[in-house]
């Protein structure tokens, strides 16, 4: 069965994308731990992150370095912290969260529930930078 971030890849589920290419999609996630959370994933299924070829992986990587570079433009913060949790969905991803500190990386904090409104402002701006 397809996960969640593949029906998203096959626009068969809406999503508030930043950033795609031949191999890689950037969206922001509907459950943020900071406004401007962003998800970064492989367009091929796999769901262990370490699993990913060596090649692919590196270019996931500076793929994710291209879109924390326009979110860190676009949001007030001091760095872009990076995660990777593997545990929500049986997909690959790496979590790009703009932060002023430790804290605010924490995934037991409570999440944010923006509007589609909000999130559609959010988008717009990271875009645009």
């Amino acid at each position: 069965m397809a996960s969640l971030f593949t029906k998203i890849i096959n626009k068969e589920l809406p999503a508030y994308v930043i950033a795609e290419n031949d191999k890689f999609l950037a969206f922001l996630d509907i459950m943020p731990l900071q406004r401007g959370h962003v998800l970064v994933i492989p367009k091929t299924e796999i769901d262990y992150i370490f699993d990913i070829e060596d090649a692919l992986l590196g270019e996931m990587m500076v793929f994710a370095k291209s879109v924390a570079k326009k979110i860190k433009k676009a949001m007030p913060c001091k760095r872009i912290g990076v995660a990777v949790v593997g545990l929500e969905v049986p997909h690959a991803h790496i979590h790009l969260i703009p932060i002023n500190s430790i804290t605010d990386m924490d995934f037991s904090n409570p999440k944010l529930k923006l509007s589609e409104e909000e999130m559609n402002e959010i988008r717009n701006k990271i875009v645009t930078t």
